[in-house]
């Protein structure tokens, strides 16, 4: 009984669609934290809320999100680079907002984790998030 519990809590999860792909779960120096998922009144979209933990130095690669981010950072100092804009460096408190479909990255550039709450706005059955060259 317990193994079938354990195998539909898995492939619930699995289905949910709260889990990233294996190369961007298991990215050195990124640990992604999933808080919360939930349907919004706006038909097709859902408020999804992440963790994300950076080790000093490590850079996530150009990606885009099939709608809006809006990022709060916790601790640390981030880079963002948003298309082809100047970077902006954001220390805890400090807010960006990165428009649907943005191509941007993220680094962190002092010394200890960065960290930041991610909240996104996206159409609902869509990865999360694409990686672009």
């Amino acid at each position: 009984m317990t193994t079938v519990r354990s195998l539909a809590l898995a492939a619930l999860i699995f289905a949910s669609g709260l889990t990233l792909p294996p190369a961007l779960a298991q990215q050195p120096g990124v640990k992604r934290t999933d808080l919360q998922r939930h349907d919004l009144s706006a038909p097709g979209r859902e408020a999804v809320q992440v963790r994300v933990d950076l080790a000093s130095g490590v850079a996530f690669g150009k990606h885009t999100h099939p709608g809006e981010e809006i990022i709060y950072v916790l601790e640390g100092t981030l880079e963002y680079q948003i298309e082809d804009k100047p970077p902006v460096t954001l220390k805890p408190g400090d807010v960006l907002f990165i428009p649907a479909g943005t191509v941007h990255s993220a680094k962190n550039v002092g010394s200890g984790t960065g960290s930041e709450l991610a909240t996104y706005i996206v159409e609902k059955g869509k990865p999360l998030l694409t990686l672009v060259k």
